[in-house]
């Protein structure tokens, strides 16, 4: 009978893990240098993905976003050159608390069907606090047989549907940038300011402690109670910018018992290049 594994591992946890036990770790830092930040250091064993090349498809913001996702295909040869089969061990880590592109890459595995995979809580700085090996050497292994994919079982939302729901009372769409870029005071990657008319703001940064830790899944099952007031994950859909900090929420909200609602992946970068409305605080 298969139990679920609960998608955050402290670092305390990967330690024991590292001397018990065959996994697979990867290291899921982006952006700028972020490869050749792995290659001068990274957790002992770490495999690299990159955001931009694995994660996501050729970059066309007007239709899908910045980071749409991959085919099929294409993200099951990813897999396979990480050595990832459908019984593998996951744990995966950034730099950015699960922000970067940590949470990204554990929606995509769990949304293929993938079902033993973490991400680690507080990332690469609290393994190295808690005294998990580094290095800089070339990691070797041996890549596996294509992963077998056909569907995203993780449902996703596109820009029709968010048109449709997005004032409907039975419905919440959730952004979960900063307040200053809900706002449209500041607009730091894409190319208008503002926000989803209809969207509530929940910062993901609200998931984290004042330590930069995951909230614990009670504090978290409150909070996100508090927020969508007995919908339904088919009645929910969660954004960002671009489609990567979103799974952050998502990540926290199955962490916290929830079933994991609806990604827009387009989210705001797709939204605001294509006529719609937008708002602002004023």
């Amino acid at each position: 009978m298969y139990h679920k594994v609960s998608p955050i591992l402290n670092a305390d946890e990967l330690i024991k893990l590292n001397n018990s036990s065959a996994f697979i770790l990867i290291d899921a830092r982006a952006g700028i240098n972020a490869e050749e930040n792995y290659k001068t250091e990274h957790l002992k064993g770490a495999r690299y993905v990159d955001l931009n090349k694995d994660l996501a498809a050729v970059d066309d913001p007007e239709n899908g976003g910045r980071h749409p996702l991959p085919s099929f295909s294409k993200f099951s040869d990813v897999l396979s050159k990480l050595g990832i089969s459908p019984s593998s061990q996951i744990v995966i880590y950034d730099d950015k608390n699960g922000s970067n592109a940590a949470s990204r890459f554990w929606w995509m595995l769990r949304a293929v069907g993938h079902k033993n995979v973490q991400v680690l809580n507080g990332g690469l700085q609290e393994a190295v606090k808690a005294g998990f090996p580094i290095s800089s050497e070339i990691e070797t292994f041996e890549s596996t047989e294509k992963y077998p994919i056909s569907e995203w079982k993780l449902k996703t939302a596109d820009i029709e549907e968010v048109e449709k729901v997005r004032n409907n009372s039975d419905n919440i769409v959730i952004d979960v940038r900063d307040k200053n870029r809900f706002d449209g005071l500041t607009e730091p990657l894409d190319l208008i300011a503002g926000h989803i008319p209809g969207a509530v703001n929940v910062p993901f940064s609200e998931n984290l402690d004042e330590n930069g830790l995951f909230k614990s899944p009670e504090v978290l099952s409150k909070k996100y109670a508090e927020v969508l007031n007995n919908k339904t994950s088919e009645n929910i859909i969660v954004h960002c910018g671009s489609g990567v900090t979103a799974c952050h929420t998502l990540l926290a909200m199955d962490y916290a018992g929830i079933e994991i609602p609806k990604l827009y992946v387009g989210s705001w970068s797709e939204w605001s290049r294509n006529d719609r409305e937008m708002a602002t605080k004023n």
